[in-house]
């Protein structure tokens, strides 16, 4: 099986980024983690801070991979093409967030990629990228 995660805007800076909200550990970090936790799965890692780029890795991986786990970071809220492009490959996507995006400000509680995700998983920390890829592998 072959999962990728993909990470949006701001998720390279975990660890230093508002460690009360996000924690202190890097995403590369937790993902020795978890690639140790399923060693019979091929866990993939993407991220960039640029939306289109995002886009062009969905599409090059989104007929091929058994699954998508997807934190869009603040694209989440704004990004009628993020959603074009979860509905363009046949790979589910899971949407994901470290922190619980409902308790926050307003603005971050409508997701415009949800409705076209299997899933929505937040407000478990790094732990939520493990939730999603257990429910990848057991769909």
């Amino acid at each position: 099986m072959r999962i990728q995660i993909i990470n949006g805007p701001n998720i390279n800076l975990l660890g230093k980024r508002e460690p009360t909200i996000y924690g202190n550990v890097t995403f590369e970090d937790y993902l020795i983690d978890l690639r140790s936790k399923y060693p019979e799965t091929e866990i993939d890692y993407y991220q960039s801070n640029v939306e289109g780029e995002l886009i062009n890795k969905i599409q090059e991986v989104g007929f091929d991979v058994d699954g998508i786990v997807l934190n869009a970071g603040a694209y989440t809220h704004t990004s009628i093409a993020l959603q074009d492009a979860i509905r363009s490959v046949t790979s589910p996507v899971v949407e994901v967030h470290i922190s619980n995006v409902h308790k926050r400000e307003e603005f971050r509680h409508t997701s415009m990629i949800a409705a076209a995700c299997v899933g929505v998983i937040c407000g478990f920390g790094l732990d939520s990228y493990r939730l999603a890829v257990e429910a990848l592998i057991k769909r």
